[in-house]
Parts: structure tokens; sequence; C-alpha cells
């Protein structure tokens, strides 16, 4: 597993999972501005670029992350937040272990499965995977996602490097994933965010989360599409985390 780590070794420790395609810069700002503060754990998601695991099932990623955080950090941390398959991984993670985090902040997490879009992943890619490469494709792609220009270099260099198997795999956990009733157990503080902006199964997604997790916090930024919260405005993100860790920066 390739980690990222911002700020010095301490107890006070956030880790932040990247959504699908992209990678661990998803976070980078954020981690600039918590480094003098925190210890700041940047995992890259298995199956993505620079990856020494290839991606299997969120599940299974999850238990990795379960796995690190037991052999590094005494098997809980302070805070981690998630981005679309980041977050369903997260979801899984507090899922598996109850306790593995004081405070979760779940951003634009899919958990409404959709059997038809699985299905259609491995042809479809299988016809236009080779387009990923073409800059012209890529630029289309990270437009269509909103995303703040300045990380076009970073997405186009990584997505470049994903394996079309990694990628039908995650894209095909993604729209399969489902909630799991142990979720109701954790005992994390969470707070669950959507976009105002975002696909209306992502806000039935979000609803179906503050459902389940007791006493949990849903947020829907109305003027905000997927991921636009941690990806193109980094200090609100901060702000959110201020609001929700009370220590931050005190």
């Amino acid at each position: 597993m390739k980690i990222i780590e911002y700020g010095e070794q301490n107890s006070k420790v956030i880790m932040l999972l990247h959504g699908g395609g992209l990678s661990w810069w998803n976070y980078r700002d954020e981690a600039n501005l918590l480094k003098e503060n925190y210890h700041v754990v940047l995992p890259v998601l298995d199956g993505h670029a620079d990856s020494d695991t290839p991606f299997t099932t969120i599940e299974n990623n999850a238990k990795e992350l379960i796995n690190y955080i037991d052999q590094n950090f005494h098997g809980t941390i302070l805070a981690i937040g998630g981005l679309s398959l980041g977050g369903q991984i997260l979801v899984e993670m507090l899922s598996q272990r109850s306790n593995i985090c004081k405070y979760a902040v779940i951003e634009s997490a899919l958990v409404v499965p959709m059997p038809i879009t699985a299905a259609l992943i491995a042809p479809t890619f299988g016809i236009s995977y080779g387009l990923i490469k073409k800059n012209w494709f890529s630029k289309a792609q990270f437009m269509s996602l909103k995303i703040q220009d300045k990380l076009y270099e970073d997405y186009y260099r990584d997505t470049c490097k994903i394996r079309k198997q990694d990628m039908i795999r995650f894209l095909k956990s993604n729209s399969s994933y489902a909630v799991k009733p142990s979720l109701a157990n954790t005992t994390a503080n969470v707070t669950i965010i959507v976009g105002g902006k975002e696909q209306k199964v992502m806000q039935r997604s979000a609803e179906i989360l503050h459902t389940t997790i007791p006493n949990s916090k849903l947020k829907i930024l109305k003027q905000y599409y997927h991921g636009e919260l941690s990806l193109n405005h980094p200090r609100e993100y901060i702000e959110l985390l201020n609001c929700l860790v009370s220590t931050i920066w005190q």
C-alpha cells in the first residue's frame, strides 16, 4: 500500500481517502492546511496510479486500511474522510470496525446499487479504455467532473496509469455497493455531505446513510456538484473539520 504522509508523527491522525480515478492529490491542499497540527495520512487506493496492490473489492480495500491502522496507530485514529469511492471504503471501514475513528466525513458516497450500470461497465470500457491516454478525451472527462483546472495535470498523469482491469473492477464495485447492517453500530461522530447538484441517486444515498448511522449529521451543499467540496474548496472542507473536531488549530 502506498501512503503519502504530511506533518510530524503524533497521536492526532487524520486519514483522507481519495475518489475513484483520482489519487492522493485529491486532498493535497487539505493536508497542507492540516499538517502543522496533525499527522495526515493519504493512502493511494488499490488499483490506482502507482498503487502496489490491484483493486479487488471495496471490502478488501477497507480491511487493508484497517490493518494499516492496527499496525501503525494502535487500532483507531482521530478522523477519516472519504470522497466517492473513498467514501464507500470509509463506510465499509465503519461497518467492519465500529470504533476505527472518532470522527468521519463521508462525501458523495453511493450506497444505492445500480445493477444495469455495473453490467455495462466492462463492455463500455472494453471499447473506450484506449481513449483515456488521448489528451482531448481526458480533458473532456476532467471538465465533466467540475474539478479545478490546476489539478488537470495530476488527473491526466494518474488516469493514464490505471490498468483497464483495475478501472473496471473499482467502477463495478462503486456501482454495486450497499450499506451493511453493521454500519449502525459505529461509534464515530459522522457527517455526511452531498452536493445539491448531484444526481438524485447520490442524494438518496446520503439520506440512507443518515438514517442508518445513529446521530449522524447530513449537510446538503446546494450549489455543489459531486465531490466539489474537497476537490475545489479545501478551506471550506477544513472549516467543516474544524466544527467536527473541536481541537483543530487550538
